[in-house]
């Protein structure tokens, strides 16, 4: 059973997404305990602001370092060297990881040092008291870039050899780290056990994969080899996803700065609102833009453009599919969601109503920040990471102006107006350059689609709605069981027409994701599917 799970391959999108969402579901949910557990010990103040603003720079160090040359270089490098020398395929593996971790050790050292400053620039709206708890935090956190750039390597030959299931369950490794740090090591000692609950969920991370890194042929070997072509070609590939990346950790520091002075617990309640939202972004955008994307990068390898267009849209439709009920849902059952996850301890109600606001605005951009992923791929397939960037650049540029306006109109709540507004912008221009480059994808074949599963939406939201004022009769509204019952009727009545409304307009995701899970329950069983059948997604 341990064997087959470690050693677990998938041959088609359909169930390589279905295992990465079921597996991003799950890290979801820990992630949503973990949030719970943070409300209920800190609420929305000092504390968690401070925690959350020490992320800023590891998580700037770990993007530009690390994912920029895995997603945009590592990857599709890989995938050419082991169909044609599997020995050279390794040795540039080798390469590339000694510089990742001797480069994030240089960086996060010299950071380190100067980490008062940089915090200092980061909150200016932080007290001296809040400033010093932020800078402790963050130089704790320094050394999780290091273990996680090694770590990200590791994910990226799994997602080469298509090794979905270990890949998948790291996320959920990592947050287990973190809440083992807040339930076991703040008793210890204090809020710094936060900072150790993200150290220990990096080397979680790194371990659940080693077994099966190994496994698939590795052997390590201190080269780092900087004149080899391959290595040159990664890193020549991963300059614009890395600018790119900076562009987007850039933003998230500018609204770190904002929200820091716009009262205690903003940032608090802007990251929980974000994290909540992402629940729909990490299960269906990523999960099926990370499980396109080597079947992507194989066609173009292999000339076949056109397949790799198909294979895009219909990828793109089953986000829609997903995305845009799952929208709905968090726009008019907000207050239930936030009440039914945050709602404990310390976090009081108008936490709650502040928080739901704010997951309301972003809830306006989840179908772009869920296509965004997989259309910023389609680009990485060609080798083009140039033009994902440019428009990563103007959409940052979009959000910090629009942030810096809507603000002092509707406070936290406005960082997030401001973030959609740039999301819906930075989907659109992708998608418009992508069919400049590879040609027509489909668009009107695609907007009928987007009607029908529209129009259900739409049913579907004013289904919910007329259903929560009867539903508070007859539950408990001063519980938290009789909020969540509220919801979970609302929400479950208006799945059910969605679904329904879909069948009945002939939508053929419907049958597919039918079949898909009928074929593909989530057990070990490897998947037999080509990537090239009709039905698949």
């Amino acid at each position: 059973m341990i064997k087959r799970l470690f050693n677990n391959t998938q041959s088609s999108i359909t169930g390589a997404a279905i295992i990465l969402g079921a597996a991003s579901f799950l890290s979801r949910i820990m992630g949503i305990v973990r949030d719970r557990i943070f409300a209920h010990q800190f609420g929305a103040g000092d504390v968690l602001d401070a925690y959350y603003a020490a992320f800023r720079t590891p998580d700037l160090v770990y993007n530009l370092l690390i994912v920029g040359a895995l997603s945009a270089g590592f990857i599709p490098i890989f995938l050419e060297l082991k169909e044609k020398n599997k020995k050279e395929a390794w040795l540039v593996t080798n390469s590339v990881l000694n510089m990742i971790a001797i480069g994030s050790l240089i960086i996060c050292s010299l950071l380190f040092l100067f980490t008062p400053s940089i915090i200092h620039t980061i909150v200016p709206g932080f007290n001296a008291d809040k400033q010093a708890l932020t800078v402790m935090l963050s130089r704790i956190m320094f050394i999780s870039p290091i273990i996680l750039g090694v770590s990200s390597l590791v994910s990226g030959v799994l997602q080469s050899y298509k090794s979905f299931l270990i890949y998948s369950l790291t996320p959920i490794m990592y947050n287990l780290g973190i809440i083992i740090g807040a339930l076991f090591f703040v008793p210890l000692w204090g809020v710094t056990g936060l900072a150790y609950g993200v150290l220990l969920g990096a080397v979680l991370h790194l371990l659940i994969q080693l077994p099966t890194f190994f496994k698939l042929g590795f052997r390590y070997h201190a080269v780092m080899n900087i004149a080899n072509v391959s290595v040159k070609r990664i890193w020549k590939m991963m300059i614009p996803r890395t600018l790119s990346l900076a562009t987007a950790q850039i933003n998230l520091l500018v609204i770190t700065m904002m929200a820091s002075t716009l009262g205690t617990g903003s940032i608090t309640i802007f990251n929980f609102a974000n994290n909540l939202q992402y629940f729909a972004v990490g299960i269906i955008g990523i999960s099926f833009a990370v499980a396109a994307f080597p079947s992507l990068s194989e066609m173009i390898a292999k000339g076949k453009q056109s397949d790799m267009i198909d294979q895009l849209i219909r990828t793109t439709r089953q986000i829609l599919f997903f995305i845009l009920p799952m929208s709905i849902i968090f726009l008019i059952l907000r207050a239930q969601i936030v009440r039914t996850v945050l709602g404990s301890g310390a976090f009081d109600w108008n936490d709650t109503i502040l928080t739901a606001d704010t997951l309301a605005f972003f809830s306006l951009s989840l179908f772009a920040q869920a296509l965004i992923p997989l259309l910023a791929r389609g680009f990485y397939a060609i080798q083009d990471t140039w033009t994902p960037f440019l428009i990563g650049v103007s959409s940052t540029l979009v959000n910090i102006l629009a942030a810096m306006y809507l603000k002092d109109i509707y406070g936290v709540r406005g960082l997030a107006f401001a973030f959609s507004i740039a999301a819906i912008f930075q989907g659109a221009m992708l998608w418009f350059s992508l069919r400049h480059k590879v040609g027509p994808m489909k668009e009107k074949t695609l907007l009928l689609f987007l009607g029908k599963i529209t129009f259900a939406t739409m049913i579907m939201a004013i289904l919910m709605q007329y259903l929560k004022a009867p539903l508070s009769t007859i539950v408990d509204m001063t519980r938290l069981w009789g909020i969540f019952l509220q919801g979970l009727g609302a929400g479950t009545a208006g799945i059910a027409i969605y679904i329904l409304l879909t069948w009945l307009l002939g939508i053929e995701e419907v049958h597919i994701m039918k079949k898909a899970f009928k074929k593909r329950s989530l057990k070990l069983a490897t998947v037999e599917a080509s990537i090239n059948e009709p039905d698949e997604v």
